[in-house]
């Protein structure tokens, strides 16, 4: 079918992935926002509340993704195809997911303790809920298409911008073919999504041009220097993948700074 097929299971997977991570965010910060108070008892009954419901739209998003993905790769190889499952831990961050989901709680005590109004203590935790419910689902699909890609033979994949409206480390990356070995490279709040690139050869490290120089143009705009040839600035050594204790490789700008065990005292 080519193209129209592919653009229509890329249309139906936008709207399945969107809506489950729509329902799950409203259902979660709803369950936080409807507490009395947010004390350890208040803690114990809403991990106890939203997390069943959390680790079911995780596998869900592994289901969706690997329909899609096993869909996609069958179309592009020119056979059919069906979906043979992923397996997804519960523990996507290697981390009891129940300790996850109290960190919110723990960030509203911080708040509190540093004398910060309850309001904004209570904002700021639902912040942080807000992310790690985000990244979880986000977890859930760059595993699942992983395992769906290897099964599939695929050897490369690209990263999909989706939305009206994507970050500049998503939209740099994007340009970037990258090794179906490595999971995607995420940030809190990402909705990218992988998308597979069949043949056995390397397409090349920079797939998509016409999409960086567009980025370089908006760099020479804010910053009055820009280089399509990627040395001024080196955007290898700006937009970086490190490695994060839970999430994997994570997409980050190198100026960034992030705690680690020598930093604990």
């Amino acid at each position: 079918m080519g193209e129209a097929l592919q653009t229509a299971l890329t249309d139906r997977y936008d709207a399945l992935s969107t809506s489950l991570r729509a329902r799950v965010i409203s259902f979660v910060l709803d369950a936080f926002d409807s507490l009395g108070s947010y004390r350890d008892g208040d803690a114990a009954a809403f991990i106890e509340n939203v997390l069943p419901t959390v680790l079911a739209a995780q596998a869900q998003m592994g289901q969706i993704t690997d329909a899609y993905l096993s869909a996609m790769i069958a179309d592009m190889l020119g056979g059919a195809g069906a979906p043979a499952g992923v397996q997804l831990g519960e523990a996507l961050r290697g981390v009891n997911p129940a300790e996850v989901y109290a960190r919110p709680f723990v960030t509203t005590w911080t708040a509190l303790s540093k004398g910060k109004p309850y309001a904004q203590a209570v904002a700021e935790g639902r912040t942080r809920l807000l992310s790690i419910t985000e990244t979880d689902l986000q977890l859930a699909r760059t595993h699942a298409a992983q395992q769906s890609m290897q099964r599939g033979g695929v050897r490369f994949f690209r990263r999909r911008l989706t939305g009206s409206k994507n970050c500049a480390l998503c939209t740099i990356a994007s340009t970037q073919r990258y090794r179906v070995e490595n999971l995607m490279p995420i940030h809190p709040g990402c909705h990218c999504k992988p998308e597979p690139l069949v043949g056995n050869r390397d397409p090349g490290h920079v797939i998509d041009e016409a999409l960086l120089r567009e980025a370089h143009d908006a760099v020479a705009k804010g910053v009055g220097q820009s280089d399509a040839g990627g040395r001024a600035p080196d955007y290898r050594n700006v937009i970086i993948t490190r490695q994060h204790g839970e999430y994997g490789p994570l997409l980050a700008v190198r100026r960034n700074n992030f705690t680690g065990p020598d930093d604990i005292k």
